[in-house]
C-alpha cells in the first residue's frame, strides 16, 4: 500500500458522500450486477469529477469505486477474474489522480480508502441488508482475501470494509486481514436499528470482535438511517476504543419493490444531525447512499464551528 505504516487518522474527519448515487443523479446508469463500478469501463472521468467535488467540498478522505467490484460479479458478466482485478487498480488510480489534481490547488493532503463491500453486495440482490448467506465460512474469508491481495498491492492508504451486516462476516474479514499485515482498515456496519447491525447481532459485540485487531483503525456505520446514529455512536463507544466513523444514508428510504428512492433530505438537517453525532463521539463523519456533495460541505462547514 502507499504507506505501510498506520495511516494518521488526526486530521481526518470529514469523509466523501455517496459515490453510487451521486453519478446515478449525474446521469449515469448504475443498473447491474458491477453497479457503480461499470462505470470504470465507460465514464471514468464522471467518477473522477466525483472525487473532486467531494475533496473541494472539504472531505479528507475519498473511497475508491470499487465497492461492488468482485470476481463473481465480473463471472457473471462473463468476463475473466483478472477484470476485477484491473478494476480494482484502476479505481485506485484514478482516486490517486482526483487527489493528486487537488493537491496541486489547495496544498491539503488527503486518504484515499479502497472500497470493498461485503459478500451480499456482490449478489446485489440485497443481501447485504440481512445478512442472511448461503456460503461455508472459509469460502466468505476466501471472498475478502482475494480482494484484500489485490487492494494490498495498490497505493491506497487504507481499506474501507463497507457495510458488514454480520458478526460472522466480521469475523471472516478478521481472519482474512491476518494475511496482510501491511493493510490498514476500518471496518464499517449497517444497521437496522439503535442497538443491532442487519443479521440481528449487537453492534457492541460486533465492535468488540474486532477491538484487539491492530489492524483495525477505526470502527464504522454506514448505509443505516440518519436518526439511528446517535444511539449507535454509544453503542460502539461502550465496546471499542478506536476511532469510529460514521456515514449514513441521506434520510430517504429505498423501496426493493420498485427499485426507487422515496422521502425527503434537507442538506442543513443532516448537517445539524451531524454536529451531535460529532459532539456523540464519532470521530469522523460523511454520507452513504443519496447524500451529496451539498452534504459534505454543509458537513465541513459545520465542522469548523464544532471544537474536536
Amino acid at each position: 500500500m502507499a504507506n505501510s505504516s498506520k495511516p494518521d487518522l488526526r486530521a481526518l474527519h470529514v469523509l466523501d458522500g455517496g459515490m453510487a448515487t451521486e453519478l446515478e443523479r449525474r446521469g449515469c446508469d448504475i443498473s447491474g450486477p458491477l453497479w457503480s463500478a461499470q462505470l470504470l469501463d465507460t465514464a471514468p472521468e464522471k467518477i473522477a469529477q466525483v472525487h473532486l467535488d467531494y475533496l473541494r467540498a472539504g472531505a479528507d478522505c475519498i473511497s475508491t469505486v470499487s465497492y461492488q467490484v468482485s470476481a463473481m460479479g465480473y463471472a457473471e458478466l462473463g468476463r475473466p477474474a483478472t477484470d476485477g482485478t484491473r478494476a480494482l487498480r484502476q479505481s485506485v488510480a484514478i482516486a490517486e489522480a482526483a487527489s493528486e489534481e487537488y493537491g496541486r490547488e489547495s496544498g491539503r493532503p488527503v486518504l484515499i480508502a479502497a472500497s470493498l463491500g461485503p459478500y451480499g453486495a456482490a449478489l446485489h440482490n440485497g443481501a447485504e441488508f440481512h445478512g442472511r448467506y448461503s456460503i461455508r465460512f472459509d469460502d466468505l474469508v476466501t471472498f475478502h482475501t482475494e480482494r484484500l491481495a489485490v487492494a494490498a498491492d495498490t497505493n491506497a492508504d487504507l481499506v474501507a470494509l463497507e457495510t458488514v451486516p454480520s458478526l460472522e462476516e466480521a469475523q471472516a474479514i478478521a481472519a482474512a486481514l491476518a494475511g496482510f499485515p501491511e493493510i490498514s482498515a476500518w471496518l464499517s456496519f449497517t444497521c437496522k436499528d439503535g442497538t443491532h447491525v442487519a443479521h440481528g447481532e449487537r453492534l457492541a459485540e460486533c465492535a468488540a470482535a474486532v477491538e484487539q485487531l491492530p489492524q483495525v483503525v477505526a470502527v464504522g456505520i454506514n448505509c443505516t438511517a440518519p436518526g439511528l446514529l446517535a444511539s449507535l455512536i454509544a453503542e460502539a463507544k461502550g465496546a471499542t476504543t478506536k476511532p469510529i466513523f460514521v456515514y449514513p444514508n441521506s434520510g430517504e428510504l429505498w423501496d426493493a419493490a420498485i427499485r426507487r428512492w422515496h422521502g425527503k433530505s434537507s442538506v442543513a438537517e443532516f448537517a445539524e444531525l451531524a454536529r451531535t453525532w460529532y459532539l456523540a463521539g464519532a470521530h469522523a463523519v460523511g454520507g452513504c447512499c443519496r447524500t451529496t456533495p451539498a452534504h459534505i460541505q454543509a458537513v465541513s462547514e459545520m465542522l469548523s464551528t464544532v471544537s474536536q
